[in-house]
């Protein structure tokens, strides 16, 4: 797999030495609360789960998790995963960054990094999912070119807390991403929706 830099940033595969800090950022409340992992991460599991992750494929379908990197020092700042579909034409999104991290522009980075990246290996779409109550990773969605699709109503279960909460369905397409100020559809601004196209 080959790296992918931006001026701040190596996105690379994941290292076992990558489960210390992982399991710091995923343990803090404010982050696992929109998140599907059990929460506390123990270290164990965690380590377990940097390997697991070390040993995916991102050529393949399924599931792939690059380790964001900042390159002043090295350090672990979060994870973004890619869920190759079989058709390995449409693809998942998901994100999380250190809190120490937040409102520095390294998310954004990063998921356009990644978005050109797939999109310039030939995926037509990439799809991403929020929680309603998540409203910086929702505007962070937008700011990338992704367009509001739906809303599904208590959609996702907290495993850790039983809580069912609604979740907001992202979409961005390969020719909206080509030509960034195509902009919403229309029908956008009459219902915050966006029909599939």
């Amino acid at each position: 797999m080959t790296e992918i830099e931006t001026t701040r940033l190596i996105l690379r595969r994941f290292r076992i030495q990558d489960a210390a800090p992982m399991a710091a950022y995923r343990n803090d409340p404010d982050i696992a609360r929109y998140q599907a992992w059990p929460s506390p991460l123990t270290p164990e599991a965690a380590t377990d789960q940097a390997r697991v992750y070390s040993e995916q494929d991102p050529e393949q379908p399924g599931w792939f998790q690059y380790a964001i990197e900042l390159k002043v020092d090295r350090s672990l700042a979060g994870d973004l995963g890619v869920n190759l579909h079989d058709n390995r034409m449409q693809a998942d999104l998901g994100y999380t960054l250190a809190p120490a991290l937040h409102g520095q522009g390294y998310a954004i980075e990063a998921v356009r990094a990644v978005l050109g990246h797939l999109f310039r290996q030939g995926l037509h779409r990439v799809s991403a999912e929020c929680d309603t109550r998540n409203t910086p990773s929702a505007r962070l969605l937008e700011r990338a070119g992704f367009t509001l699709e739906g809303r599904r109503p208590e959609f996702t279960m907290n495993i850790n807390t039983g809580e069912w909460t609604d979740t907001l369905l992202y979409g961005l397409l390969a020719r909206h991403w080509r030509n960034p100020v195509a902009g919403p559809h229309p029908a956008a601004k009459a219902t915050g929706l966006v029909p599939r196209s």
